[in-house]
């Protein structure tokens, strides 16, 4: 049980530091990045691999670099849910996922 909250904790922290890095992201305070980590986790539970199942033609089509899309309009979409999370545009989103994605793979090298 502790390790999930650390892990979560961490996670809320990685996504204050992607709103500080990315431009055109702007996360409002740490509360805020501990709901989004809540409302990112069900998203990518629920909706994430329904969207990746519609959209297998154009992900085999592309190699899988769709899958890079598909982050980044769920990052928004989690945007729009959370409030207090601003971002600006699809470029913004883009770069943010990538982020996040990049950082929380080395977050789970690091719990293993």
């Amino acid at each position: 049980m502790l390790k999930i909250i650390v892990k979560w904790i961490v996670f809320a922290l990685m996504i204050m530091l992607v709103g500080w890095l990315t431009p055109g992201v702007t996360i409002a305070n740490f509360l805020t990045a501990m709901i989004a980590v809540i409302v990112i986790a069900l998203i990518n539970a629920f909706i994430k691999p329904v969207l990746l199942l519609l959209t297998l033609p154009l992900n085999i089509l592309t190699l899988g670099l769709f899958t890079v899309v598909i982050n980044a309009l769920l990052f928004m979409f989690t945007a729009y849910l959370v409030p207090g999370i601003n971002v600006d545009g699809f470029l913004s989103a883009l770069l943010a996922s990538v982020l996040i994605s990049i950082l929380s793979i080395g977050l789970s090298k690091i719990g293993e």
